[in-house]
């Protein structure tokens, strides 16, 4: 069998000719005729060149990938328990879901307190603001995207670093201005951010506490990229201090594009070019301007990558390094990169729990740990959390907080059109009868009913992954969160035994058996 798609997909607006007969290996029709349009990734290819190795209109989707790899969270099964009581008396009044425990705290020496150990990663494009809003709402921490200068159009460069920035500083506001005192909005900056002087813009100038230096990501190992079509637009990107290729100050180049010929022009994302004494020295300076939080954003490299950033965060008192697993999302990644490159979620976290362990038994002062990549419902959060307890504290969750502050913003539209979706109509005709938990909402803030439906529907989705996880812990007789751990989850293929470590039903019998 093959793991990998056909090349047909959604993902670049492509489709099989013969999609009940492909080939496995190549990914191609198993016949290829003379008389085809090219309907595939190969037609596409042959018609756009290097623009099909991206996605089909990064502007408006984001993207996950296809690949069916042979290890996820499926080949695991939530345990269950039917005796005691572990963190509240045993006592049935007491020992109910609502009354589970989920707070935590984000942050080695200056904490935040997060309803849920739930963060949602990186978003700068897309519905944002309602992706912001609804984290504050719901008590949790976000991260501003990498390259979300560039999309300012109102932004101040003075020697090439950022001295105003209008829209980063909504984006800020936005989140804290419906804060209710848990979680944080973290800034994220990448390779090229740090060379224009991102974080040091906003940590004195908007008192961002939280910052996140970029190594990479799980679906797009390398930095940002993306296509420019005018002139005009890649010389202003140029002037900003990015790569642009080909050069469009070149007059030839110029001339030619012009004219019709050569590249479209595109922008290219910096690799990272750090070291052990570079990171030291900025996270100094980071501290130094006002940063209370210092956090890395990594993806599933090679294992000697990920030991040698997780000794740097140690030897730095770095508070939080986040894992992106392969599987999961993304708003602009090439194809093939989203699909074939790196390790799965599950096969990463439990390299990094081996990895953390050994660091903690050798006397390593470890960072918190967050894992990314595919997680969109609470049995996969849960799942995630057990499978790295102690060591993993968090689970970011980004392609399915965003699919709901769309998916919110869509529906209060709809609503004030006039225009309800039969789906809702049952539940009646206005925002606060469709949007079950404005009501709750109205505990916390006077405005409720004017708040943003997108921002509603990132709260209401925490809200019901919140309570489906409280299930599942009350499900093991576990009512505080730190007490999750290992054996909450049990492998139901020899792979995933194989991958984890942990004892099988098979394997919990015989040792069961035996004190009999």
């Amino acid at each position: 069998m093959s793991y990998s798609p056909a090349l047909g997909s959604t993902l670049t607006h492509t489709k099989m000719r013969t999609p009940e007969n492909v080939s496995p290996f190549s990914g191609m029709c198993a016949v290829c005729t003379a008389n085809c349009t090219g309907t595939c990734e190969i037609g596409l290819s042959a018609v756009r060149g290097s623009e099909a190795t991206y996605p089909y209109r990064r502007d408006v989707n984001q993207f996950a990938s296809e690949k069916d790899y042979p290890l996820d969270f499926s080949h695991f099964t939530i345990n269950g328990r039917v005796f005691g009581a572990v963190g509240c008396e045993e006592d049935a009044d007491e020992a109910t879901y609502p009354k589970v425990k989920t707070e935590t705290e984000f942050g080695i020496k200056n904490k935040v307190k997060m309803k849920m150990p739930i963060i949602l990663p990186a978003m700068a494009k897309l519905n944002w603001k309602d992706y912001y809003i609804g984290a504050a709402l719901a008590g949790v921490s976000v991260v501003i995207g990498e390259d979300a200068i560039p999309n300012d159009k109102n932004l101040v460069l003075e020697n090439g670093k950022v001295v105003s920035s209008p829209l980063v500083k909504e984006m800020v506001n936005d989140f804290r201005k419906h804060s209710r005192g848990y979680g944080d909005i973290i800034m994220q900056a990448n390779y090229d951010d740090e060379n224009s002087g991102v974080l040091d813009y906003v940590i004195p100038k908007l008192g961002v506490k939280s910052v996140e230096l970029k190594f990479a990501q799980a679906a797009k190992g390398i930095q940002g990229m993306g296509r420019i079509n005018s002139l005009e637009e890649a010389l202003k990107l140029q002037k900003k201090g990015y790569l642009v290729y080909p050069d469009p100050s070149d007059p030839i180049v110029a001339e030619n594009f012009k004219n019709g010929k050569g590249s479209i022009f595109e922008k290219i994302g910096k690799l990272p070019m750090w070291n052990e004494e570079i990171l030291k020295n900025r996270i100094e300076h980071l501290r130094e301007l006002g940063a209370e939080r210092i956090c890395f954003k990594t993806g599933p490299f090679d294992p000697k990558d990920t030991i040698r950033i997780l000794k740097i965060a140690s030897e730095n008192k770095v508070d939080l390094v986040t894992f992106d697993g392969a599987g999961g999302g993304t708003g602009n990644s090439p194809v093939k990169m989203m699909n074939e490159w790196g390790m799965p979620t599950v096969n990463l976290e439990s390299m990094l729990y081996d990895i953390l362990k050994r660091m903690d038994e050798k006397g390593y002062n470890l960072p918190q740990v967050a894992i990314t990549g595919g997680f969109a419902l609470e049995d996969q959060i849960f799942k995630g959390l057990a499978l790295g307890a102690p060591y993993i504290n968090f689970v970011a969750v980004g392609r399915a907080a965003m699919a709901a502050a769309m998916v919110g913003k869509q529906i209060g539209e709809l609503i004030e059109a006039g225009n309800i979706p039969i789906e809702y109509q049952g539940f009646g005709s206005t925002k606060e009868e469709i949007f079950a938990d404005i009501r709750e909402l109205k505990l916390y803030y006077d405005n409720a009913q004017d708040l943003p439906t997108g921002a509603v529907g990132v709260y209401s989705f925490i809200n019901r992954v919140s309570a489906g996880f409280k299930q599942l812990m009350a499900l093991n007789r576990k009512f505080d969160i730190k007490y999750i751990d290992r054996s909450d989850i049990v492998p139901l293929t020899d792979l995933a035994a194989d991958v984890t470590g942990l004892d099988t039903y098979e394997d919990i019998y015989v040792k069961e058996i035996e004190k009999i």
